[in-house]
């Protein structure tokens, strides 16, 4: 197919649909809390976060059905949004990874009301589940910011074109 050539929304599939949103570059969180199951830390990595509104503040992010970390983080009484730096990208792809200690080796503290903020991130939202909505393979969580901060200097992990880098 050449470039520019239009693909009717008919014969949209999968893969392609993915080739064309992954030129949108965009950043990278972790969502990390405490499972109120296990008393553990635990977390998943997610490049779909954005602000939804000022007043209340809401922040929101997209999480695949298919997920086996997002139970024990939906019944936290808060999560941490850690915005991760470039630096960070070992971190990212081990909350990334299905199973095991999502924590193993990663350094972190507790925000104001105990969800894990981890060491080196650029910023962090302390949030509480508001809303879930399930859309196809995903639901989107908007969820409260209770408090927020900047923590760590440096530039931001990005995910472009299915890979991670970080502005040069």
């Amino acid at each position: 197919m050449a470039h520019g050539a239009a693909v009717p929304a008919t014969d949209l599939d999968g893969a392609r649909f993915r080739q064309v949103m992954g030129r949108f570059a965009t950043g990278v969180v972790a969502i990390t809390a405490v499972d109120p199951g296990t008393g553990r830390p635990t977390g998943l990595a997610a490049n779909s976060f954005t602000s939804v509104s000022l007043d209340p503040p809401l922040v929101g992010f997209c999480v695949a059905h298919t997920s086996t970390t997002w139970p024990g983080l939906r019944g936290a009484a808060r999560l941490c949004v850690n915005i991760l730096g470039g630096h960070q990208l070992e971190v990212c792809e081990q909350l990334a990874a299905k199973g095991g200690d999502k924590f193993d080796g990663i350094e972190w503290t507790g925000t104001p009301d105990g969800a894990p903020l981890i060491d080196g991130a650029l910023a962090w939202l302390e949030c509480s589940v508001e809303q879930e909505h399930v859309a196809g393979d995903h639901v989107i969580v908007v969820a409260r910011v209770h408090a927020l901060d900047e923590h760590h200097d440096g530039t931001p992990l990005l995910f472009y074109r299915g890979a991670y880098g970080r502005i040069a």
